[in-house]
């Protein structure tokens, strides 16, 4: 009886069944998995009694419930469930929404005429759900919809009205095929900044790649991470996805710098110069050496602001002050969490690692202790809050630059799928976070071990509860300077695997999500923000995901690198998808010099990363098979390399110039370049599965970024992608 109750729970969590592993065999999720997963969520496993009464508690508040929490429309689908009670069908139905903005359109019926899905009985009374139909007119936003049941209930929720499609610019509606480079901001060199790819590098970026014709440049997330713990510094685990890493900042690019006397004799000192090139000239990133230089000139800079009543900061106060009251209590709390984590690390930095280790008055954003600290500690948190100002002020910068020359997309920014567990974000709500359990992957080609990649995930029924507006705001926040917005794992919107604490990767299960709903929000906050949305569907992807990508004008993720049949040879260009962004490789793969020459999978051996010996050399020997089907492919396409034998040791520039064509003359609308594949640099930004085994999200570009564009190589190969995908798009 227990195991029948606890399947019972678990499909009603969302905790699916089984699953088709990556070589597509059904696999069954464990009792043990889905166990620990409703643990995870909350739920009290072991008692009988109580399972039987969260059963009976959840399906008899879906039917007594008048409204959901939240009831989302779009043009394929136009009602809102609701619950009636049997014996109320003959009773009038008042319903009146509220719109966005304050206009109300309302009606009245009989409750009898709704169309009935489902009758049950609960607790000795008939309950019905019927769907509500509503105008089709309605304009797309966030309402509020109110129905009261004459002589019953009356009550509200959410409404959402979305668009089915997400935003697609007019170019590519007219069969325009774009292209432009990725960069990991991070890894970029310039003579000026502080040892870290800072705005300013971005901005130089963005003004090189639009005189050669590019649409957009890409970028890695840049979201949030922690000023007070440099050494946590992957992009795929932030503080907070709803604001940016300040160590992007351009510090000589603030306008405090200039007026600030103080500040540039420090910067201008010759030991803070030496120290400057120091941190330029190393070969990985030194997150702990870029943060102990800016963050000090910048606390200097932010007394000078508070002091300084010139005109000038008067009316960047006001500009501060709109910034701050736009952002709202999202804002206030993370501006809250980094004083707060700043101010404990200095107390005891191996004691308060995050704020699962704060004292117990501080680990709750509504304590009253968060209050006192708030006031006794107002400049810090008005320092932290002052810095995501200048981040996103320089970022906003960077965008408005790309489309004044010219750009149709400018900035394409990166969505990580989860954060770090002692970050802002689950601090500021708690209650939407598991802490029970990570986000990650099932064994896959690339994974073979699985992943965990210790993200908490969001419980699908909180976020439901919360009318999605944790989604809503997310989606908001990354979209607000990007023409294009990639979602890391675009699968998570549909389902996530589920890796309970204490349980190894291939122990987990998935957790289903309300796709449909997620995607109208999505499709919603990309009309509101003229956002292209590209979901990274890379791995095992269910075909529930793949339609649904379809109809929603998802763009799809295509790297050449996978791009094969089922007997081993690859696609032609135009096989390609044309609603795609195609790539050579990704952040996640090998450069294309690591993939040809192999040194990828000689890393991955040192790293033991392959179960076996013999896993390796299949791998070792589909790399041979993969050289000598792409130099097929090329030659099929009319593209020749001379001198190239398919060898580990023939990677030459001549290879990649012919291989990017290649891509360029795919159908896919949209091409990237990675900027280390412009150069030929053979290591990789990160290397799955691993954490501090590999120097992942540390390694710089081999040289300055005046230096990479400046090479007649990389001006000719741009030129030639730039030319090719003309063509593409004549033909």
């Amino acid at each position: 009886m227990l195991d029948s109750l606890l399947d019972q729970l678990a499909r009603q969590r969302g905790i699916g069944d089984a699953y088709h592993n990556y070589r597509g065999d059904l696999l069954n999720i464990s009792r043990e998995t889905k166990t620990a997963i409703l643990a995870a969520m909350g739920c009290v496993t072991s008692d009988v009694v109580a399972i039987e009464r969260e059963l009976h508690e959840r399906e008899a508040g879906r039917l007594r419930s008048l409204l959901p929490p939240v009831a989302v429309v779009h043009p394929h689908r136009n009602g809102v469930m609701i619950a009636v009670p049997a014996d109320a069908l003959e009773h009038a139905l008042d319903w009146r929404i509220t719109i966005d903005g304050g206009n109300e359109v309302r009606g009245r019926l009989r409750a009898a005429e709704l169309q009935e899905h489902e009758r049950r009985e609960v607790d000795g009374r008939w309950l019905t759900r019927r769907e509500l139909p509503l105008p089709g007119n309605l304009p797309h936003g966030y309402h509020t919809l109110h129905v009261a049941l004459d002589g019953f209930a009356s009550e509200s929720c959410a409404l959402i009205v979305a668009p089915l499609p997400c935003h697609e610019p007019r170019i590519l509606h007219d069969g325009g095929r774009l292209w432009g480079v990725a960069v990991q901001l991070y890894t970029l060199r310039s003579q000026q900044n502080w040892g870290i790819g800072d705005f300013a590098d971005l901005a130089a970026v963005v003004r090189t790649c639009a005189e050669q014709g590019a649409a957009f440049v890409g970028l890695n997330p840049l979201h949030a991470l922690f000023p007070g713990n440099p050494w946590q510094f992957s992009p795929y685990s932030p503080s907070s996805r709803h604001f940016l890493n300040v160590l992007y900042i351009a510090i000589e690019r603030v306008a405090e710098f200039a007026d600030c006397a103080e500040a540039q004799a420090i910067v201008h000192a010759a030991a803070f110069q030496a120290e400057l090139a120091r941190l330029r000239a190393t070969p990985c990133v030194d997150y702990a050496g870029v943060a102990r230089a800016k963050l000090p000139i910048l606390k200097l800079l932010h007394v000078h602001f508070r002091r300084d009543q010139s005109a000038q900061t008067s009316m960047r106060a006001a500009q501060f002050q709109a910034y701050r009251a736009e952002r709202d209590e999202s804002l206030r709390r993370h501006a809250l969490h980094d004083a707060i984590d700043e101010h404990m690390r200095a107390v005891d930095s191996h004691r308060y690692w995050g704020w699962p280790m704060w004292p117990e008055e501080l680990r709750d954003p509504t304590h009253p202790g968060v209050q006192a600290f708030e006031q006794s500690y107002a400049e810090s948190v008005e320092f932290h809050a002052w810095l995501q100002w200048l981040a996103d002020e320089q970022l906003g910068e960077a965008q408005a630059l790309g489309r004044e020359l010219g750009m149709p997309i400018g900035l394409y920014g990166d969505y990580a799928v989860g954060v770090n567990p002692s970050g802002s974000e689950t601090w500021s709500d708690q209650a939407l976070y598991r802490k029970g359990a990570g986000v990650g992957a099932p064994p896959d080609a690339l994974a073979l071990k699985g992943q965990d990649w210790g993200i908490p995930p969001q419980d699908p029924s909180v976020l439901t509860a919360e009318q999605y507006r944790p989604f809503r705001n997310l989606i908001s926040a990354n979209m607000r300077h990007f023409g294009a917005l990639r979602l890391d794992h675009v699968m998570a919107l549909f389902r996530q695997w589920w890796v309970p604490v204490g349980l190894g990767s291939t122990e987990g299960g998935y957790v289903h999500y309300p796709l449909d709903d997620l995607l109208s929000v999505l499709a919603l906050e990309s009309e509101r923000h003229d956002c292209l949305v590209v979901g990274e569907d890379l791995g095992t992807v269910p075909p529930e995901m793949s339609h649904a990508m379809n109809d929603r004008a998802v763009y799809s993720y295509r790297v050449l690198l996978f791009a094969k049949r089922p007997d081993g040879s690859f696609l032609a260009p135009g096989e390609y998808p044309r609603r795609a962004i195609a790539t050579v490789t990704t952040h996640d793969l090998p450069t294309l010099n690591g993939y040809w020459s192999a040194s990828d999978i000689e890393l991955r051996r040192r790293l033991a990363l392959y179960p076996s010996e013999e896993m390796r050399l299949q791998v070792l020997a589909e790399r041979v098979r993969d050289r000598t089907a792409l130099l097929a492919a090329l030659a099929a396409a009319g593209i020749e390399v001379p001198g190239c034998d398919g060898s580990e040791s023939s990677y030459s520039p001549a290879l990649s110039r012919a291989i990017h064509i290649y891509l360029a003359l795919s159908a896919s609308a949209l091409v990237v370049l990675q900027a280390e594949d412009l150069i030929g640099m053979p290591d990789p930004v990160n290397v799955p599965g691993t954490n501090e085994e590999h120097a992942n999200w540390q390694r710089k570009m081999a040289c300055r970024i005046d230096e990479i564009f400046g090479r007649d190589s990389v001006r000719a190969l741009l030129r030639d992608v730039h030319n090719a995908r003309a063509v593409s798009r004549q033909d």
